[in-house]
């Protein structure tokens, strides 16, 4: 048997399951990015505010792409299973606030219906950092990215998140309906305002007056998320079902920690996400910065760098006492680049870190975190490193990321092994390396030069110098062996 609405009473007793009538739930929120982290992460808060009471904030979600979410699901009524795992064990928890899940390539009328209804006053989004079509290296939108191409000579059929948004908005004021609010739960810096720029941008292409429109109407509010939610196996299927007594295809797998800061800007409205332990702030920044800096840039730093040594998890690598010194030496330096609110301890968040990392429950892959790293680096390591550099402050260990990242993406592993290397730049990439070979002295400045990824950073001769140093080190010693050397 499945899981569904149907089986949700023959589900073992310490199993939490909705406790509100999904029959009476409204959906307020149209999600973007109907991906594992939404249901491990804004989902289960929503959960709680529907739980609560308030019935106004069911979610419909939306697959830009793929459909296997929507195929998952739909059997299942919606509902998925969440499963928490850590020191002290794992608790499940079947999640009802998805009402259905649409496939906008298939039918991308379906999704700006959806986003066009009245009733939704909420657009959030995880689509990666590559869904958002923009230049890491200035945050601006990518005007000559195929999909806007598309996007601005089809506006009725949109491929990215930028037009699907321009278009319903649209939509929604020329039915004299007030514009929801986008609210972004990505991994991007100033997350309001880089977000906001580039729908307001690819909407002033399409119509200057409706671009000044977006920018002075729409709100975008701030928000940071957290929580580590590795991929689901084939195995974690099977455990859970034998817990259930009924298969479940689409569950969750996560950790107990959760954080979602926001700036509370929702001109419509919005749940009670404090309930689960949202925080509403006026400024999101400095919490973002945190969370980039010392979270992202340190599991990328552990994923390049893990992956080269052969350590397929982060908590393997973590057991490597020389994996886990570089970490915090990571936080520490970046630690150094934040200007934290009074309160804010960040001593605390830093060893929450180490022991998250270090969660044996949570096979979390090292080539998971690898995945697009071009998108990712700017914002995750090359921030910390642009301040540590203006403060005259050595960026040796920041930079082992970055140099691991160029020797991950040459596609060959050190044991000669083939790397699926995972990046909107892949092509590029593996041309760049192709050309330059396994030679620190070519390889370095190659990639340096992919102005997109480190715009004027590469220009400083100490960063050029400090990657170039530990790139070569990485290609004749291996990563394991280097790491070990770092203090």
């Amino acid at each position: 048997m499945r899981l569904g609405q149907a089986s949700l009473g023959q589900l073992p007793s310490d199993i939490a399951r909705p406790s509100y009538d999904r029959t009476n739930v409204v959906s307020g929120i149209v999600h973007l990015g109907i991906g594992a982290f939404q249901r491990a992460h804004q989902a289960m808060y929503t959960e709680a505010a529907l739980a609560a009471g308030d019935t106004r904030w069911g979610i419909v979600g939306a697959s830009l792409r793929s459909p296997a979410t929507r195929d998952q699901l739909e059997p299942q009524d919606g509902l998925y299973t969440l499963a928490v795992r850590g020191a002290a064990g794992e608790r499940l928890q079947v999640i009802g606030a998805i009402g259905r899940v649409v496939v906008a390539h298939e039918d991308p009328t379906a999704l700006l219906h959806a986003l066009a209804d009245p009733a939704v006053g909420i657009v959030s989004l995880t689509v990666t950092e590559k869904g958002y079509c923009y230049d890491p290296a200035t945050a601006a939108l990518d005007e000559a990215h195929p999909d806007i191409v598309h996007d601005l000579a089809n506006p009725g059929r949109p491929r990215t998140a930028p037009a699907f948004l321009v278009e319903a908005l649209r939509l929604r004021k020329a039915a004299d309906i007030q514009p929801f609010a986008v609210l972004c739960c990505d991994n991007l810096p100033h997350n309001r305002r880089t977000v906001g720029g580039i729908v307001a941008r690819f909407a002033a292409l399409r119509d200057p007056a409706f671009g000044h429109f977006i920018r002075n109407e729409v709100a975008f509010p701030s928000t940071m998320v957290d929580r580590i939610t590795p991929a689901t196996t084939d195995e974690d299927r099977a455990a859970i079902a034998a817990r259930l007594g009924v298969a479940d295809a689409a569950p969750v797998i996560t950790e107990p920690f959760t954080q979602w800061v926001i700036e509370d800007r929702f001109p419509r409205g919005r749940p009670d996400w404090s309930i689960a332990g949202a925080e509403f702030v006026g400024d999101v920044a400095p919490y973002e910065n945190m969370k980039l800096r010392l979270l992202n840039g340190s599991h990328s730093t552990l994923a390049y760098l893990g992956y080269l040594a052969g350590y397929q998890t982060v908590s393997d690598t973590m057991k490597d006492p020389h994996y886990r010194r570089l970490a915090t030496g990571v936080m520490d330096d970046a630690a150094t680049t934040l200007k934290m609110p009074p309160g804010a301890d960040v001593a605390a968040y830093k060893r929450a870190l180490i022991e998250r990392f270090e969660n044996p429950a949570l096979r979390h892959r090292t080539w998971q975190i690898c995945m697009d790293g071009s998108q990712k680096l700017p914002q995750r390591l090359l921030g910390s490193i642009r301040d540590r550099l203006a403060a005259g402050a050595p960026v040796d260990r920041l930079v082992m990321g970055v140099a691991g990242w160029m020797r991950y993406v040459t596609g060959i592993d050190e044991q000669g092994k083939a790397i699926d290397v995972r990046d909107p730049l892949a092509n590029r990439l593996r041309t760049v390396a192709d050309q330059a070979g396994l030679n620190a002295e070519r390889l370095a400045p190659a990639l340096l030069e992919i102005r997109e990824i480190f715009g004027d950073l590469a220009a400083d001769p100490r960063f050029r110098a400090a990657v170039s140093n530990a790139l070569a080190h990485i290609i004749a010693k291996g990563a394991k062996a280097v790491v070990a050397e770092v203090m």
